[in-house]
């Protein structure tokens, strides 16, 4: 059976739309204003606004939200958007937090939703580490989600992971993916000595190791805590050949697969 199509459209930040079998889906919701905004006792610098507002956007069905400790991934306005939207799924951490209504599930959990063309959709809960290893009671716990379905493309939502040994393991768990949607940036705070998301050199590495032909970065501008953005990966990508698989978007750009 011929696969149909998926949509990405990048809001800005980590937040990216996925339009899949009718179902529409939102990665961490960042829509608040340029500013300082508070995350725990540090405050992070915004420098930019979401290029997609959420009246735009429309109705949604799920949230994929990696993790909710930290504003530039759930920041005031995205919070307010949960309440708004049937299924949020997120850590077992974020949903004691965020209130009975929220889903949060454990690694290799999973579920099933109907979509709206007749098929389904599964979402499995899949690890990842938000930092150099050890940093864990630092950051706090993430998770990345993987879809599936017999008649879409499988595709790998990696969340705020710097672990490439958690990506090793998702694809000998669950197999090659189609598409990648790598969380970026080599983000980078003075209170730890290493990066927090993936580097640009690591976005080619994940993309070797789950074999995806479409590679879709997000979380990589908007916030001043970002060391390296879209010029970099287009540079690591070109230095292994594999430009063709990147799908670098303007936030507001959409790309289809």
């Amino acid at each position: 059976m011929e696969r149909k199509t998926c949509t990405v459209r990048l809001v800005g930040g980590p937040t990216a739309l996925l339009e899949i079998g009718g179902l529409r889906l939102l990665t961490d919701p960042a829509f608040d204003a340029p500013g300082p905004i508070a995350s725990g006792t540090r405050t992070l610098i915004k420098t930019t606004g979401p290029a997609v507002s959420r009246e735009e956007l429309g109705d949604l069905d799920i949230i994929l939200l990696s993790h909710d400790q930290h504003a530039d991934n759930l920041d005031r306005a995205g919070r307010a958007l949960l309440d708004e939207v049937p299924e949020v799924l997120t850590t077992p951490e974020a949903a004691e937090r965020l209130g009975e209504d929220i889903t949060g599930l454990h690694p290799w959990d999973h579920l099933t939703f109907e979509r709206p063309d007749g098929g389904s959709l599964r979402i499995t809960w899949v690890p990842g580490r938000h930092g150099p290893p050890g940093t864990e009671d630092l950051t706090g716990p993430v998770t990345g989600f993987v879809l599936t379905a017999f008649d879409l493309p499988a595709i790998y939502v990696s969340g705020d992971n710097a672990s490439l040994e958690a990506t090793r393991e998702i694809t000998e768990r669950l197999g090659p993916m189609d598409a990648g949607v790598f969380f970026a940036g080599a983000a980078r705070t003075p209170l730890l000595d290493g990066f927090l998301t993936f580097t640009a050199e690591e976005v080619v590495e994940a993309t070797l190791i789950t074999g995806a032909e479409v590679v879709i970065p997000v979380h990589m501008e908007g916030w001043q805590h970002f060391t390296e953005g879209p010029a970099d990966l287009l540079d690591a990508f070109e230095k292994y050949e594999l430009a063709d698989r990147l799908h670098l978007l303007e936030p507001g750009q959409s790309t289809s697969f």
